[in-house]
């Protein structure tokens, strides 16, 4: 199961993270968003002048870009300037501008892949996967609330069930420590993976990596049993 962190703001923060088991660490590029990262300014020790991503910070863990209804051309800047693996889409995009955007990025960022979120309250919200099922790699299933993620609260994961879709999906919303044993319980065959974010913060945007890490071993130590 992939371990994704999101609203990553430091470049210490996040080497810590990544240190701590984190597979996918994932940065938030909308203004509104309390842990909203500018392309300057507190992101500048992992993009140095010429633009160069400061691979130590990252290790191995997977760079994913976190955008709500932004601009193709800004969210094509923002692949190309932090050297992203992954595209999420957290706001009301269409399927059109997921295909135009792989078709422009296929040379600039090679495999770079599409998370689309989807904010679920009832089973009508997962049916709207159909929408991406041809051009979404990964879906992310949120809690619906009047902000844009990051509420800190679960939706009814018994909805899972219903999702007969062929797309995989991270589970997100509200996940915290407490929360091991039951994730790892989860048995849905396209579940990939969990996204947490909120619940592990000191701060908005500064996680507790000796937390996160400690979640992950309970998490780890649950799916072997």
């Amino acid at each position: 199961m992939i371990i994704k962190v999101c609203g990553m703001t430091r470049p210490d923060n996040i080497k810590e993270v990544a240190e701590a088991g984190a597979e996918w660490i994932g940065m938030i590029f909308w203004r509104k968003s309390p842990r909203y990262v500018p392309m300057q300014g507190i992101m500048a020790g992992i993009v140095p002048d010429r633009g160069s991503i400061r691979q130590d910070a990252f290790g191995s863990a997977r760079r994913v870009g976190v955008f709500v209804d932004e601009t193709p051309q800004s969210i094509i800047t923002h692949a190309v300037q932090f050297r992203l693996d992954f595209i999420q889409l957290h706001g009301q995009e269409p399927p059109t501008l997921i295909r135009n955007l792989k078709e422009t990025l296929h040379d600039l960022c090679p495999g770079i892949r599409f998370i689309k979120a989807l904010s679920i309250k009832s089973g009508d919200d997962l049916a709207k996967w159909e929408e991406y099922r041809h051009c979404a790699d990964y879906l992310l299933l949120d809690t619906k609330c009047p902000c844009v993620g990051g509420s800190g609260s679960k939706f009814d994961w018994q909805l899972l069930e219903q999702y007969r879709g062929d797309i995989p999906f991270l589970l997100s919303g509200g996940i915290g420590e407490e929360d091991a044993e039951a994730v790892a319980s989860l048995r849905h065959p396209m579940l990939y993976g969990i996204d947490i974010n909120s619940r592990f913060e000191t701060a908005p945007g500064i996680k507790d990596a000796r937390r996160i890490q400690s979640f992950i071993q309970k998490l780890r130590q649950h799916e072997q049993d």
